[in-house]
C-alpha cells in the first residue's frame, strides 16, 4: 500500500459506516407519506388544543363553541339524528354508524358525480370551443357572462328544473367547476408548446391524434389542479344544497341543529365535512399520481 494513503488514513481516522435508516424497510415513498401523516396529526392536535385550551380559560361559550371533547363525548346520543334512508322528510331512526356512514355516502356522491361532470363536459366544451371557431363566436360570451355568477345564485334554477331531490345537488356542483374547465381548458391549450404540435406533424399524426396524445396529456396537470382547487368549492356549495333542493345529507343535518341551536351537532357535522373534505382531496391526488404518470414526483401535488 502507499505510504501516502497509509498516512492520510491514519490522520483522518477510519470510515465512518453510513447512517442508518430512520425507517429500515420502508421505500422514501411511504416516509414522505408517513411524514405528512403525522405532521398533519400535530397540526390537527395543535388546533384542538388551542380550542381547548380557550374552554378552560372560560374564553369561550362552551354552549355556543363547544370543544372537541364536548361534541365528541355523546357520539351515541349524536347519530340518532342521522337516518338511513335517503327520502325527504323522513324520521330519523337512530340507525347509529350505520346511518351515518349512509348519509356521508350521499353526500360524497352528490359531489363526486357533480364534479365528474363538470369536469368532462368542460373539457370537451373548451376543446370544442378552441377549435370551432363558429362556436367560439357562439358560446364563448355567455360562458363569460354566465362564469362568475355564484353556484349558490343558481340553486332556485335548478330546483325549478330538477324538482326535490340528488338533481339540484348534482347541478349546483356541476356549475361550480364547469365554467372554470371550460375557461381554464381554451388557455392551457394555447399554452401548449408549439414544437410539441411541429414535432407530432412532422411525425404524421393527425389532427385528432395530436390532440389526444400531444395536447391533452400536456394540458391535464394543470386541469387536475383547477379540479382539486374547486374541490372544497363543492364541498360548500353541496351542503347548501343539501339544505333547500335536496333535504337529505349531511347539509341537512348541520340545518336541522343550527334551527335546533344543537351545537354539539353542528360541530360534529362541521367535523364529518371536513374529514370528507381531507379524504376526497388525498383520494384525488392518488388518481392524479396514477393517471398523470408522465408527470414527475415533483409535479403533481
Amino acid at each position: 500500500m502507499d505510504a501516502r494513503l497509509v498516512t492520510t488514513h491514519a490522520r483522518i481516522g477510519p470510515i465512518p459506516a453510513p447512517p442508518r435508516a430512520v425507517l429500515p424497510g420502508l421505500s422514501p415513498a411511504w416516509r414522505r407519506r408517513l411524514a405528512s401523516l403525522a405532521w398533519g396529526l400535530v397540526s390537527l392536535g395543535l388546533f384542538a388544543g388551542l380550542w381547548e385550551g380557550l374552554w378552560a380559560l372560560d374564553l369561550v361559550n362552551p354552549l355556543l363553541l363547544p370543544p372537541p371533547h364536548l361534541f365528541l363525548a355523546d357520539i351515541p346520543g349524536t347519530l340518532r339524528y342521522f337516518d338511513r334512508s335517503n327520502r325527504i322528510g323522513s324520521v330519523a331512526s337512530g340507525g347509529g354508524v350505520t346511518a351515518l356512514l349512509i348519509t356521508m355516502a350521499w353526500t360524497t356522491m352528490r359531489v363526486f358525480v357533480g364534479l365528474s361532470l363538470g369536469f368532462v363536459c368542460g373539457v370537451l366544451v373548451g376543446a370544442l370551443v378552441h377549435y370551432v371557431r363558429i362556436l367560439r363566436n357562439l358560446l364563448l360570451p355567455t360562458v363569460l357572462v354566465l362564469a362568475p355568477i355564484s353556484p349558490v345564485a343558481w340553486l332556485p334554477v335548478a330546483i325549478f328544473v330538477f324538482g326535490i331531490g340528488d338533481k339540484p345537488a348534482i347541478f349546483l356542483v356541476f356549475i361550480t367547476l364547469f365554467f372554470t374547465i371550460v375557461l381554464s381548458t381554451g388557455a392551457q391549450i394555447e399554452s401548449v408548446p408549439k414544437t410539441y404540435i411541429h414535432v407530432a406533424r412532422i411525425m404524421g399524426a393527425t389532427g385528432r391524434q395530436t390532440f389526444w396524445r400531444v395536447v391533452l396529456p400536456a394540458i391535464l396537470p394543470s386541469l387536475f389542479m383547477t379540479l382539486r382547487l374547486n374541490l372544497f368549492a363543492a364541498w360548500m356549495v353541496v351542503l347548501i344544497a343539501e339544505t333547500v333542493g335536496v333535504g337529505t345529507g349531511l347539509g341537512q343535518i348541520t340545518s336541522m341543529a343550527r334551527s335546533t341551536f344543537n351545537a354539539k351537532l353542528v360541530f360534529f357535522t362541521m367535523a364529518i365535512v371536513g374529514l370528507l373534505g381531507f379524504l376526497s382531496d388525498f383520494g384525488l391526488r392518488q388518481i392524479q399520481r396514477k393517471m398523470l404518470w408522465w408527470v414527475g414526483p415533483g409535479g403533481a401535488r
